[in-house]
């Protein structure tokens, strides 16, 4: 018997096939349709694991539950998804639909939660029971594993890192709030950081990375600074304090055995993980030997397909 993990993200749509052991057999991708109401999203995400099932040749009739993994507030209870900031989701009875299309069990969960069991379960956090994974993609997400339990909080809305205030007053976030740490550490934030700074530098070698505005990610600051361009060095420090303030507050809070870095700002290695670790180990309350330690998440963009469908056996 086997599973179907389904991350649900601002960007793409991912569903995977996983087995028991955490191993992804096969897995369907999309980008996340343009919409204003949650059923084509939904509707694209069955699809999605349908074409799974047969990439991996897999019968429909032998997956055993459907897991997902949703950025924003969710019930476990009722499998519902109460809010979400990047895609259409409000007061959604998410099991109930799918359930509609496919009559197996569904779970649903936070997409980071999921991403931090799979980084527990098979992933950098392994064989660690206190485990804090930041997701660092559209927005910017967190999931607390504590004593290796999902932590969630009474009414399930818990581990809402992104949406801690760095900045008082500061930019509005898309949940409404101002100074969100999402609004100065998602990729999102620093795609737009990036655009801004090429505006004010025509001569910067940003525009060499990216050759457009249109074409900027999260990796173009990242390809200039290493290329010794002034302008971009400076927007990546200025992106990683961001980072670090936000992380460390949050560990000051928990005091995690582990963080993983995950998301695709993760990618840049040593680049982003080593200033974060110095400036977190700077603000860190803890000034004993035994300090967090500061990885990169080792199943990457996998993290929240496997850990929704491994969600589905806890």
């Amino acid at each position: 018997m086997v599973t179907i993990g389904i991350d649900v993200g601002g960007t793409n749509l991912v569903a995977g096939v996983v087995d028991a052991q955490g191993r992804l057999l096969a897995k369907a991708c999309a980008k996340t349709p343009r919409v204003t109401t949650p059923q084509p999203i939904i509707d694209v995400c069955v699809t999605l694991a349908r074409r799974a099932c047969h990439m991996a040749g897999v019968a429909e009739s032998d997956v055993g539950a459907i897991g997902f993994g949703v950025p924003g507030s969710v019930d476990r209870a009722s499998g519902g998804v109460v809010r979400c900031c990047n895609i259409p989701f409000v007061d959604v009875p998410l099991r109930q639909v799918v359930q509609a299309q496919w009559n197996v069990p569904v779970f649903v969960e936070n997409d980071a939660n999921a991403a931090a069991l799979g980084e527990a379960t098979v992933g950098s956090a392994r064989g660690y029971r206190h485990v804090l994974l930041v997701t660092l993609g559209t927005g910017v997400g967190g999931g607390i594993l504590i004593d290796g339990k999902i932590y969630g909080g009474h009414n399930h809305l818990g581990a809402e890192l992104g949406h801690t205030v760095i900045v008082h007053n500061g930019r509005r976030c898309g949940c409404g709030r101002y100074g969100c740490w999402e609004a100065y550490a998602s990729a999102s934030a620093l795609t737009r950081d990036t655009r801004a700074a090429m505006r004010r530098h025509r001569d910067s070698k940003l525009w060499q990375s990216a050759q457009s505005l249109e074409r900027v990610n999260a990796r173009t600051a990242f390809d200039a600074m290493r290329q010794g361009d002034a302008v971009a060095t400076a927007l990546v420090e200025r992106y990683v304090d961001w980072l670090a303030c936000g992380l460390t507050n949050i560990v000051n809070v928990l005091q995690p055995e582990v963080v993983c870095i995950g998301g695709g700002v993760s990618n840049e290695g040593d680049a982003l993980l080593l200033p974060l670790a110095e400036r977190v180990r700077q603000g860190d309350y803890n000034k004993t030997d035994d300090r967090v330690d500061i990885r990169k998440a080792a199943l990457g963009n996998d993290a929240g397909v496997i850990g929704a469908a491994l969600g589905c056996h806890s």
